[in-house]
Parts: C-alpha cells; structure tokens; sequence
C-alpha cells in the first residue's frame, strides 16, 4: 500500500475590498444576478458572473422548482449560458456568492459537486484553468487558481 497526499493551495481575502478592483467589479455582478435567484424552497440564494476572454462577462443565478431538487445552480446557469451564447470563447475568471434568508452566511461557500464537475469539464474544454473566487453574503473572499483545487482526482473524458 501507498500513501497518497493531496494538497490545494487557496487564497483568502479578508474582504472583498481586499481583492482586486476587477474581481470587486465582477463579484458585483455575482451579487446582481444572486438577487434574480428564485429559491423558494431552500430560501438559499446563489449568483455567479463570468468574465470570459472576450470580455464578456456572463452571469447567472440558482433556479427552483417544485420538483425540488431538479432545479439548477447559478454556476452552471451561468456556465451553459457562456457555452451556448459564446462556444468558442474560454472562461477566465468565475465569481460566486451565496446568501440564505435563514442565517447570515458570512463564510466562504464554494461551488456543489455538480458544479465543479461542469467547470472542470470547461476547464478540460478549454486547456486552461479557471480562476474562481467565492464567497458569502458578506465576510472573507476565497480564490482557487484552478478547479483542480477544489476537486482532486477529478472526472473527465479521458476516463471515458
């Protein structure tokens, strides 16, 4: 038997007023569309913005329904949304924030497991990282360099 040691390097900001002037601008974008969520069934709402390489910027918000939990992520809203209005276009940088009208969320909340499937899919797409920062409704900013990161051992076509 061996042993097998995993590391992931993150980043955290204190704020978001620590981090860059063009990831402020972006999580803003993140912070409108987390207003547009429509989760009334787990009060939790989720907004993501994406700046792709030709300076788009992308966003999206989690999507419910009574069918709970068959809704979507504001990731993966934002995501599909990128690849089907932009295909050719890579994803640069992604910003996520979470907000619960139960609690103040106050930590950083990083993407579900379906969402970092689906970056990691764009990331492969693409040949190149995703730079992702998350965070609360307000307090510390986390940043990744990569999916890889946030999901060791990940799944993707060459598995196929």
């Amino acid at each position: 038997m061996k042993e097998v040691k995993i590391e992931s390097k993150l980043y955290i900001f204190d704020s978001l007023k620590e981090t860059p002037e063009n990831i402020q601008s972006l999580m803003q974008e993140a912070i409108k569309a987390r207003e547009n969520a429509y989760a009334p069934y787990s009060n939790f709402h989720v907004g993501a913005a994406i700046l792709l390489d030709n300076g788009e910027i992308v966003s999206g918000s989690n999507q419910e329904n009574a069918s709970y939990p068959s809704g979507l992520c504001a990731e993966r809203t934002a995501i599909f949304y990128a690849g089907a209005k932009f295909p050719k276009a890579k994803i640069i940088k992604m910003a996520i924030t979470a907000a619960s009208k139960n609690q103040k969320t106050s930590e950083p909340i990083p993407p579900c497991g379906a969402c970092r499937q689906a970056i990691a899919e764009y990331e492969t797409k693409q040949n190149q990282p995703v730079e992702i920062y998350f965070m609360g409704e307000v307090g510390k900013v986390m940043k990744s360099n990569s999916l890889a990161n946030l999901l060791p051992f990940g799944f993707d076509s060459s598995n196929l």
